[in-house]
């Protein structure tokens, strides 16, 4: 046996200090070691979750398409698959596969973008008809009285075709929006270029026609704000009901957020929980009811509806208008009222400043169909235009603001006029233009007290008006 001196067992038992660069290398030496041999493992670093846009900046003409891949504007016309097949079957006389047309039409919706800083933005196509096209049928218009006449035909049949096919399929559009919108400014421009330079109209009247102006377009911007919606249940434990604090006591009507009241059918159940914050209603399991949405999942209160345009919910829904682009409900309806009688009023008054200044000595009605020698200048063909487009515009919202002022009336909403239409439970008034249902009319005075009072404190109903 080999002998050891005093030193070397010294050596063995005192353990040498290391240097805290070595003791790091030994670290990471027995890591890699332990990696690479299965024992004490260390679990590879996690890269953080996000897409191509996330990692990068996006530059100005660069975006992310509806299949989550980096893309950009110089490729708008590139790998299109779809497009070369139909243009190969229509070159060889054969016909289209089914949904090809559609599945173009998304792919050049999801391409049509503008360069913005932060990457490409989308830009919805229904905004640019009324853009391009509005102007340029009116000036067509201006240049002989038949264009006129035929233009001015043509374009509410036209929109009204489009309502008719957007409607058909359910889809919201940005097409009615954009056509009100531009359709204010053009008018407005064409007012300040051609009518205001001919020294009739003062800077009073201008100032008068430019508020009233702003105050619709504050009242249209309130309007397009939440209608009242119901927020959907998330899971089967628990269905959110409005977002108030007012509780819901009953449903099937025998209480509302609304302070609107109903009597239950005699066979209904009212076994709904309400939770202590009084926002969550839940349906017993294999309970049927007509108040019940099973899209939403949720009990609906007294008068709400769903639209089928949103996928919402909404409280006392009358309609969904299409020239907002949102429902009308219990939170936006006298805002959507405002807008309208504000936009009759300020249509109304630059009717007839334009006229009295293009047809000087004539009456407004009287110079709205005859007006000798306005088409001898292009300028005033185009006011004359113009005003024709806004008076069958003003006409027909005026029936729109008359049939909700009816509905106000007789305390029914335009939903509950046509389930009675169609049900035969209600009865036609004023040639057809109202229908009352008997259900909420409590008379015109407190009618229109209750619409006032839309959106604040349930109104205090006497035991009589519950019963």
């Amino acid at each position: 046996m080999k002998s050891f001196s005093a030193g070397a067992w010294l050596s063995l038992s005192v353990p040498r200090r290391r240097s805290p660069a070595s003791a790091v290398e030994g670290r990471g030496a027995a890591a890699t070691a332990g990696a690479r041999g299965g024992g004490g493992r260390m679990k590879p670093r996690k890269k953080k979750a996000g897409g191509p846009g996330m990692e990068e900046t996006l530059c100005c003409c660069e975006y992310l398409d509806r299949t989550g891949e980096r893309s950009h504007l110089a490729a708008c016309l590139c790998n299109c698959e779809d497009l070369d097949e139909c243009c190969e079957r229509w070159l060889t006389c054969r016909t289209l596969p089914p949904g090809n047309l559609e599945r173009i039409a998304d792919t050049f919706k999801d391409r049509f973008r503008f360069p913005w800083p932060r990457g490409a933005v989308k830009i919805d196509i229904s905004l640019l008809p009324p853009i391009i096209l509005l102007p340029v049928f009116l000036h067509i218009a201006a240049l002989h009285f038949l264009l006129a006449f035929i233009i001015l035909i043509s374009l509410p049949v036209l929109v009204l075709w489009y309502y008719y096919l957007t409607h058909r399929k359910k889809g919201r559009t940005l097409f009615f929006l954009s056509l009100g919108l531009f359709s204010l400014g053009y008018m407005y421009f064409v007012f300040l270029r051609e009518v205001v330079p001919q020294g009739h109209v003062g800077h009073r009247q201008v100032m008068i026609l430019t508020c009233g102006l702003i105050l619709m377009l504050v009242a249209l911007s309130r309007a397009k704000r939440d209608p009242g919606y119901l927020c959907c249940q998330m899971s089967n434990e628990k269905a959110l009901c409005p977002s108030n604090n007012n509780i819901i006591s009953n449903w099937n009507g025998l209480g509302s957020a609304n302070g609107l009241y109903r009597v239950a059918p005699p066979s209904s159940s009212t076994n709904i929980h309400v939770n202590s914050d009084g926002c969550s209603l839940k349906k017993e399991p294999g309970q049927v009811t007509d108040d019940w949405c099973s899209k939403c999942r949720l009990v609906q209160p007294a008068r709400a509806g769903h639209c089928r345009i949103c996928g919402r919910c909404v409280k006392r829904l009358d309609h969904h208008c299409v020239w907002i682009n949102t429902c009308v409900g219990e939170q936006n309806h006298q805002a959507f009222i405002l807008a309208l009688s504000l936009f009759l009023l300020t249509s109304v008054y630059g009717i007839s400043l334009t006229l009295d200044t293009i047809c000087k000595g004539k009456a407004t009605i009287k110079a709205l169909f005859y007006c000798p020698g306005v088409y001898a200048d292009y300028s005033s063909a185009l006011s004359f235009t113009c005003v024709w487009y806004c008076a069958i515009v003003t006409s027909g919202m005026g029936y729109i603001l008359l049939i909700q002022l009816l509905n106000i009336s007789y305390n029914v909403t335009e939903r509950e006029a046509r389930i009675a239409l169609r049900e035969n439970s209600g009865r036609r008034l004023l040639c057809g233009m109202a229908v009352d249902t008997g259900q909420y009319n409590r008379g015109f005075l407190r009618n229109w007290i209750q619409f006032v009072s839309l959106g604040s404190l349930p109104l205090q109903h006497s035991t009589e008006a519950i019963v």
